[in-house]
């Protein structure tokens, strides 16, 4: 992921700010104060707060690092001179399952946008991959760790 294009909404660009800005501030002075307490209680071989500490720094620090790099590699969806006769990043699509005729709705979005529970999945997922590519109508079959399911498109918009 390191290195390539991030594709964004706006909204997600901003939440992305907001994120690194918050971990860069308040979250390492927060950690940086609790790495200062732990090392307060004594040896630090066999001090769980003080490794808790410093797993939280190491994992705030990656994921700064994570924001960063996708910060200097994005790309705004809105700005894209992209038709909507094909799936593409940033398309919401609608879907029938041929399986259980269910109508599904999703909008295909960068991992740091993607939200399942807001109906916003991830470019690497199993049905965008399948996706991508493909027009109105056309019956796409995805493969997921234990079956297989068929999709038909029935709609493609930004």
């Amino acid at each position: 992921m390191f290195g390539e294009k991030v594709y964004l909404t706006r909204e997600g660009h901003d939440k992305l700010i907001k994120e690194l800005k918050l971990l860069k501030g308040v979250k390492r002075r927060e950690i940086a104060e609790n790495i200062d307490e732990a090392r307060q209680l004594g040896d630090l071989s066999e001090n769980a707060e003080y490794d808790a500490a410093r797993e939280a720094q190491a994992f705030n620090e990656k994921r700064i690092s994570e924001l960063e790099n996708a910060l200097s590699n994005f790309q705004i969806i809105e700005n894209l001179d992209i038709s909507d006769a094909e799936v593409r990043v940033g398309a919401k699509v609608e879907l029938k399952n041929l399986n259980s005729d269910e109508i599904v709705n999703y909008q295909i979005l960068s991992e740091f946008e993607a939200d399942i529970d807001s109906n916003k999945i991830s470019i690497s997922s199993p049905i965008a991959k399948a996706l991508l590519g493909h027009k109105e109508h056309d019956v796409v079959e995805v493969k997921l760790s234990n079956r297989t399911v068929k999709y038909k498109i029935l709609d493609i918009s930004r």
